[in-house]
């Protein structure tokens, strides 16, 4: 295992960080904790999850998921050998704290607390915010997100009321790090400055989608990550098991994600499976296992701090984990790059 340190902490996490969205509905309480009992062992010390989880997200799966992670630490009684993230929601669901859930320092202070409690510990060691109050142009909202500059200054009164919360949340020793998920540029950089202005804790991280279907985040936030020092925590690396072949001429495998979704997939395209019918042959040119060879890529990245690989099976879970090994010679990534102009934004 690879190990960078989170931001400009002294905090050494794993390369390949463990996702757990699928625990609690895809996957049992039993299969959650072989999964982090097998990372760990493979040298994955960096667990993410959130208060939403687990996928796709319901008020009956709602904190299922830090569930199951507080049982796993409370039966192997092992905190001190994970880097624990977590998240707080920003508005949408409306089982969630009454349907007024925002990133405030209200609902922070709420959702923390009941964060902790479902998993069995006193402190996380990321806490971080999953989405704008604002909006975001992930989550397939990419093609009508509008930014809207009349509420510019109730935003940065908002950032900087969130600084100030968490400053407290770290005071009181619940949290050791913060980071922001599915933000902007200019979000980002927001954040960043009123840290500096104000003395209030920095950003360290920021978990955005990032694959071979998904590069929305060069180069703007790429620059940001490597010159800030706020790597990126990678969601989605294979784009929802696409790049595995899984769904490949029309297929749809029993309990695969796909078959849980209930609203448009944005990702179902003809573009984006043409997309992954080219990545896969470029794979087998080369020998590569498609899914190890996307999720090499996203480890080779500079500005990536940790891969969040998920798996429903052992033997997926396995497979992602050993894609650390593998280096892509400069053949492929000239290949890859001739396939993503072909394909420049699939979904």
């Amino acid at each position: 295992m690879e190990y960078v340190n989170l931001g400009p902490t002294d905090l050494k996490v794993s390369k390949i960080c463990l996702g757990t969205m699928t625990w609690g509905l895809q996957n049992s309480e039993a299969d959650g904790h072989a999964q982090m009992d097998y990372a760990l062992e493979q040298g994955v010390n960096f667990f993410d999850t959130a208060e939403m989880y687990a996928v796709p997200p319901s008020a009956e799966t709602y904190g299922k998921t830090e569930t199951i992670i507080g049982t796993w630490f409370q039966k192997r009684q092992n905190r001190d050998k994970v880097i624990l993230a977590s998240k707080i929601i920003g508005p949408g669901p409306r089982w969630v704290r009454g349907g007024k859930a925002l990133i405030d320092p209200d609902n922070i202070k709420s959702a923390l607390t009941d964060s902790l409690k479902r998993l069995q510990t006193d402190y996380i060691d990321l806490y971080q915010l999953h989405w704008p109050n604002r909006g975001s142009y992930h989550f397939g909202q990419h093609w009508h997100y509008n930014p809207d500059p009349a509420n510019t200054d109730a935003i940065l009164d908002n950032l900087a009321a969130v600084l100030h919360c968490l400053q407290d949340q770290i005071k009181a020793g619940k949290i050791r790090h913060i980071g922001i998920s599915n933000e902007t540029s200019w979000g980002t950089m927001q954040y960043l400055r009123l840290a500096a202005e104000q003395g209030l804790p920095r950003m360290v991280s920021i978990q955005n989608e990032y694959s071979l279907l998904n590069r929305l985040f060069e180069p703007d936030l790429a620059e940001v990550a490597l010159r800030e020092k706020i790597g990126l925590l990678a969601w989605s690396p294979l784009a929802t098991g696409m790049l595995s072949g899984k769904y490949a001429a029309g297929q749809m495998p029993a309990g695969a994600r796909w078959n849980l979704l209930k609203k448009f997939n944005q990702r179902d395209t003809p573009a984006a499976h043409a997309a992954v019918d080219a990545y896969a042959a470029l794979a087998r040119q080369h020998g590569l296992d498609p899914a190890q060879m996307a999720l090499a890529f996203v480890n080779d990245r500079p500005f990536v701090t940790a891969n969040i690989i998920g798996a429903t099976s052992l033997e997926q879970l396995k497979s992602n984990i050993d894609s650390i090994q593998l280096k892509l010679g400069a053949d492929v990534l000239k290949e890859i790059n001739a396939i993503r102009r072909q394909y420049p934004i699939p979904f």
